[in-house]
């Protein structure tokens, strides 16, 4: 198993709809920031990867599965790795888990690129970062 980059967060009002329940779009934001986290966790960061490397790392797809609501105020931790790598992109497995259940899970494809948003080949000292937190090494 391959280790887990974990990070908490908190659901504000600002998360919710007029009931009190994470609007469904924001669990992308949540898994977004884990994943900024997870590179900071690293030693990297968006801003690292496009100076030093001149690329981005862009979503090229993302399936996702709802399986309960979070609400105001919840205690949510999100659970990263990455499933699978390839010369220019990854998969990130997340799932965000309240009191102990699962309750959204994705598979996020991510893709490494230039400036003009051509696939680029992913820069060693990343792979060796990201080594441990991959499943399939």
């Amino acid at each position: 198993m391959p280790k887990i980059f974990n990070h908490k967060i908190k659901v504000y009002y600002e998360d919710t709809d007029a009931g009190g329940v994470v609007y469904y779009a924001n669990y992308l934001k949540y898994f977004e920031r884990a994943r900024t986290e997870a590179l900071s966790k690293i030693g990297l960061s968006n801003i690292k990867i496009r100076d030093n490397f001149k690329a981005l790392i862009i979503v090229k797809s993302c399936n996702i599965d709802y399986k309960k609501s979070a609400y105001l105020e919840d205690e949510l931790n999100i659970k990263s790795y990455i499933l699978s790598l390839t010369k220019t992109s990854f998969v990130m497995s997340q799932s965000i888990i309240k009191n102990k259940l699962v309750i959204v899970e994705a598979k996020i494809h991510l893709v490494f690129v230039n400036e003009k948003g051509k696939p680029i080949k992913i820069p060693k000292l990343v792979v060796d970062k990201f080594e441990s937190y991959i499943s399939n090494f």
